[in-house]
């Protein structure tokens, strides 16, 4: 993923410190039921599509903009699939980054996938059972994508979300 200029401007006052930041992913299908994934030009891996907003930006805001730039193919965002803070990402240049990532389930309403940017090697839509090797993160994401249900929040077990207000 690029650097965004803010985060450069924050960089040359903290140096390589760790960074907090938030990420947004988006887990985008087709109407056939397959999803879109980018070959990263930084990991050189397969992985869904992500970046850092703009500041001020929404989430949803985020997904579309970033499916977009590095896709071309348009998206409408239909909810919230997970909330997880990431492990520390430590990059070649010494740079410390953590990510509290917010991934969006997307549907694809326009568009032709190709590479769009200089931050993708190769993009494609892939049926679930002809995945390429991905991170456990990102299968993590393309699994909750497809389940029915609330919001999955790590280290929140879904029965005990809270106090039982029943008298």
């Amino acid at each position: 993923m690029a650097t965004p200029d803010f985060i450069r401007d924050l960089r040359n006052s903290i140096g390589r410190q760790l960074l907090w930041l938030p990420g947004v992913s988006a887990v985008v299908f087709d109407d056939q039921g397959r999803v879109l994934l980018g070959k990263r030009v930084d990991t050189g891996g397969w992985s869904v599509i992500g970046g850092i907003p703009e500041p001020g930006e929404q989430p949803a805001e985020t997904a579309v903009r970033e499916v977009y730039e590095e896709t071309a193919v348009r998206v409408v965002p239909e909810g919230i699939v997970l909330v997880e803070t990431m492990p520390p990402t430590h990059y070649p240049n010494g740079d410390v980054c953590q990510f509290m990532d917010v991934t969006l389930r997307c549907r694809a309403v326009g568009g032709a996938a190709q590479v769009n940017d200089d931050e993708s090697l190769e993009v494609g839509w892939f049926a679930l059972d002809a995945l390429p090797q991905l991170e456990e993160y990102a299968l993590t994401r393309i699994k909750r994508a497809l389940e029915a249900g609330p919001t999955w929040f790590q280290g929140m077990e879904q029965e005990s979300a809270g106090p039982d207000l029943e008298a």
